[in-house]
Parts: C-alpha cells; sequence; structure tokens
C-alpha cells in the first residue's frame, strides 16, 4: 500500500482517514530540508502547510513520489514547474478554512477601523486614553475586493452584513456572478481610488506579487486603510511604511508578510499596524476540515487515480470520473497509436471530439491523449506532466469539438503532425466501456486493441494476407484478431494484427521484406 509523510502539524484526523484507507502514514513535523530530503524517497505521497518547502531539490529526491498535499489554500511553498515535470500532483483544499480566513479577514477590518489592539495595550498599562483611539465607522464605507474568488465572496458578503458598499476587481469573474454577490465590478485604478478599505484575496504569482506598490497606493484616498490576509509578497511592506509614515495611509491589518515567520520587521514598529502570525486559517473547524480533506483527496488519487482539487492538473469530482473512465483508457490507447506510428519530431497534436465525446469536459482527456503519444518516446510521462512536457518541447496543442460525426455517436481522434502528412487515428466506444480503432490515417478498419500488435501498411493484393500468416505461423507466434481497411481495391491498405507475444526482430525482417509491405511496426499497448 502507498505510505504518505505528513511534514507539518495538521490535525490527526488526517491519520485517521488515511488509516482507514490502508494507508501507512509516518507524522514527521519540523524536519530539516536536508532530513526530509534523505527519507523522502520513501513515500508516494507527502502533506505539509506552509512551513515545509518542497524545493526542485527536494522533488529530484523524491522519485517514488505521486502527490503533494497542501493542507490549506496557497501553494507558493511547492516549486510547482518542478513537480509537474516530474509528474507529481499537487493538490490543494480551496474550501476547507474559506469560511475562517474570510472571518479572520472581518475581524482585523474592525480591529483596525477602531483600533482595538492598540487601545488594548494601553489600557492594560493603566491608561485610559478614550480620546487617543478615535475610531472610524464601517457602515456606509466602500471595501475594495482584490480577487473575488471563495475567500473574497464570503468578504463581501459579510461586509454587506455591516451595510458596507463593496466593489471588486476580479478580471475572472462573470457579471452574473457579480450580480448575485451584489458587488460592483471594477478596475484595479477604479479600486483603488474609490475604496475606503482595501483587502486582498488573490494568490501570490508573478501577475499579483507587490500589487499594492508605491505607485498603487499613490492612486488611492487619502486615509484608506489596508488588509492582507492573504500571501505575503502582494503588499509591498516598504512602500506601505512610507505611505502609512507620510499620513496618507491611515493604516494597514496585515496576517501575513514578504518574510515568514516575521519576527522583525519594519512596519512592527509602526502603531497604525497591526500584525497577527498568519492566523487566517487557524481555528479547530478550519483546521479539521483542511485534513480531512486533503486526505480524502490524496488517499482518492493514490488507490483510484481521480484528481480533485489539483493546482496543476485537471480536476474531476468522482461522478465526472465514472463518465470519463472509459473515455480516459481509449484517449490514451488512440495518443499511444498515433505516437508510435509517427516519423521523426512531433511538431504539433489535434486531438478532437465528436458527437457524444464533445460535450464532455475535456481537458483530462487530452492529457491522457498527450499521456499516450509521449510514452511510447519519453521516460516518467503521465498525465500530470505530459501537458508540460509537451509545451516544453514546443508541440502545439489543440482541442477541436463538434456535436455532430458521422458514422458513431461518439468518436475521438488524435492527429499527430510530425513530417509531411499528419498521421490520424480515431477511436469510439462500444457496449459497456469497450473501445473500438475506427479509422487509422484515414482508412477505415475496425479494430480491438491488445497488449501487442502489428501495425502495417501495404498495397492492396491478393496473397498478403496469407503470406503474413504463414510467416507469423511458422514462428509460433499465435495471431488473436487480424482486422483490414483500405481507401479502394488495388490501393492503398492497412493491417492490425493483434498476436499473443511479442514478434521478435527477425520474423519483423521477415514481413518487412513481402513485396506488398510498404511499412511495418510493432505496437505495444
Amino acid at each position: 500500500m502507498p505510505r504518505v509523510l505528513i511534514a507539518d502539524e495538521v490535525s490527526e484526523i488526517a491519520v485517521q482517514a488515511f488509516a482507514e484507507r490502508g494507508i501507512e502514514v509516518s507524522v514527521q513535523p519540523g524536519l530539516t530540508p536536508g532530513a526530509l530530503a534523505d527519507i523522502i524517497d520513501d513515500y508516494e505521497g507527502l502533506v505539509v502547510r506552509s512551513s515545509t518547502k518542497v524545493t526542485a531539490e527536494l522533488v529530484e529526491r523524491a522519485a517514488r513520489l505521486k502527490v503533494v498535499g497542501r493542507a490549506g489554500t496557497g501553494v507558493d511553498n511547492v516549486d510547482m514547474d518542478a513537480a509537474t515535470k516530474r509528474g507529481i500532483v499537487v493538490m490543494n483544499t480551496p474550501h476547507g478554512n474559506s469560511v475562517t480566513a474570510a472571518e479572520h479577514t472581518i475581524a482585523m477590518m474592525c480591529a483596525l477601523a477602531r483600533r482595538i489592539p492598540q487601545a488594548d495595550r494601553s489600557t492594560r498599562k493603566g491608561s485610559w486614553e478614550r480620546g487617543r483611539f478615535m475610531g472610524v465607522e464601517l457602515r456606509d464605507k466602500t471595501l475594495g475586493v482584490v480577487g473575488c474568488g471563495t475567500i473574497g465572496a464570503i468578504v463581501a458578503t459579510l461586509a454587506q452584513g455591516l451595510r458596507m458598499r463593496v466593489i471588486a476587481f476580479d478580471p475572472y469573474l462573470a457579471p452574473e456572478r457579480a450580480a448575485s454577490l451584489g458587488v460592483t465590478l471594477a478596475t484595479m485604478d477604479e479600486l483603488l481610488r474609490e475604496a475606503d478599505v482595501i483587502t486582498l484575496h488573490v494568490p501570490l504569482t508573478d501577475e499579483t506579487r507587490g500589487i499594492i506598490d508605491a505607485d498603487a497606493l499613490a492612486k488611492t484616498r487619502p486615509g484608506v486603510r489596508i488588509v492582507n490576509c492573504a500571501r505575503g509578497g502582494l503588499v509591498v511592506e516598504r512602500d506601505l511604511k512610507s505611505a502609512i509614515e507620510s499620513g496618507h495611509v491611515a493604516g494597514a491589518a496585515l496576517d501575513v508578510f514578504e518574510e515568514e515567520p516575521a519576527r522583525e520587521n519594519a512596519l512592527f514598529t509602526l502603531d497604525e499596524v497591526i500584525a497577527t502570525p498568519h492566523l487566517g486559517a487557524s481555528t479547530v473547524e478550519a483546521q479539521e476540515n483542511v485534513a480531512l480533506q486533503i486526505a480524502q483527496q490524496m488517499a482518492q488519487y493514490l488507490l483510484t487515480d481521480t484528481v480533485v482539487n489539483a493546482v496543476n492538473a485537471p480536476s474531476v469530482s468522482p461522478e465526472e470520473m465514472a463518465k470519463l473512465g472509459p473515455y480516459l483508457t481509449l484517449a490514451e490507447q488512440i495518443g499511444s497509436f498515433a505516437g508510435q506510428i509517427a516519423d521523426g519530431r512531433i511538431r504539433g497534436v489535434t486531438v478532437a471530439y465528436e458527437g457524444q465525446a464533445s460535450a464532455l469536459d475535456s481537458r483530462l482527456l487530452t492529457a491522457a491523449a498527450l499521456q499516450g503519444l509521449l510514452a511510447p518516446r519519453l521516460d516518467n510521462i503521465n498525465i500530470v506532466n505530459a501537458p508540460f512536457i509537451a509545451r516544453e518541447r514546443g508541440i502545439a496543442v489543440r482541442e477541436v469539438k463538434s456535436a455532430t460525426t458521422a458514422d458513431y455517436q461518439t468518436l475521438m481522434r488524435v492527429e499527430v503532425l510530425s513530417q509531411d502528412e499528419p498521421q490520424g487515428v480515431a477511436g469510439t466506444l462500444i457496449g459497456r466501456g469497450g473501445r473500438r480503432i475506427v479509422e487509422v490515417e484515414g482508412i477505415e478498419v475496425e479494430a480491438e486493441l491488445g497488449p501487442h500488435m502489428l501495425y502495417f501498411t501495404n498495397e492492396d493484393r491478393p496473397g498478403l494476407i496469407g503470406a503474413v500468416a504463414t510467416i507469423l505461423g511458422e514462428a509460433g507466434i499465435n495471431i488473436a484478431t487480424f482486422n483490414l481497411g483500405r481507401r479502394e481495391p488495388g490501393g492503398d491498405a492497412i493491417g492490425l494484427i493483434g498476436v499473443d507475444s511479442v514478434v521478435p526482430d527477425d520474423v519483423v525482417d521477415k514481413l518487412r521484406a513481402r513485396a506488398a509491405v510498404i511499412d511495418l511496426k510493432r505496437l505495444n499497448f
């Protein structure tokens, strides 16, 4: 059974969830990078929170690792390119701590508006400074939400309960969704100009790093307040410090920092700043939720290959997987067929979905087709890294969908551009999960694929079938299936033979030597 290492502090419920599914778990939080690298090769799964760094060096040592599970949302502590290239699924739990993170944001905003931490410190010292800690109401103020995904949407809803006007910048938020949330869509510049309070709820990416910098702060209205409970690095801390010291920014509430643990930070010297130690997900309920969720997701992948909430691979629900299952095998097989018959460097591939297949979520299916296509040529290819490797090698990937198909209710086609002429393979489903190849290089043929196959192109001449069967029989190779197709009588033809064992090189040479045989290849599935 698979083994999983839990490298950060998570709820005991995760251990129980793994054990119930027969997965062995080792709990070792606080390992040094060197100690973790020394043992990582013993595990198929790794559970982390934000402390453990999954670096490219660690990934290189993790030959058996199949999945990294982040018990939480942000995955900036994982080298995504390195994991993807090695075919390691990286999962997170995007909804397990959403309510907790949103509530912490609202709490920080309220504390910032009423200067509660500062008043608390003063009162504990024996002072009674009612006039010093004058606050502001949030009612009728404008809240600018940068990133209105799951957490941002909850924050928007809670803020409306405080009778705040909410505007949002999110290029991926549909107008219909914004309307249903009761928020007004705005550009980033509009949000900066109009918001009394700005709260951040985006991941840390190249596009979002430093999104609140000196230029952005200069566009805000005087007295604006900044809240960041998302990711450190979204706010340029030195620029925020200058804006607070100048009086332009009234204050900031920060749960995350550019460097964590943030034991020293220039912002800590400012009385206008409220700081908490990355507590956004720190409630009992949230920790139990994310621990259980990540354990269930990882176990499902390790035991059934079902991908849920993956950051670097297409994710599907168990219900969707039930529909996609037969197609996944078909996609991989026709991709493999196309890859094995293609000559030369592959420059492009088109994956077409026709009939019923056109209505499916094709992301995982295209990845499976690419896996099949590349596996005969490259080592360690799987459904996770196949799209990445294709891009890295300059292979242009295109999807085409059509709700209609000429002869079949459902059809998948993989067409490879390698040399001058595209080479295509099409397949369909029959009965209860049965699969058939129905077209190769534009020639109709109906064939079931087996572990060992011979594929040949030939001139349509009498006697060839008997000659091929005789050569195989004399070599003791038993024929399981024999399928033929041709464009027209006497024209180009193809043959697809299923055999019970690998055909030796000398027998392949004899078959290729037949006068009518144009080309012959061994195929393995």
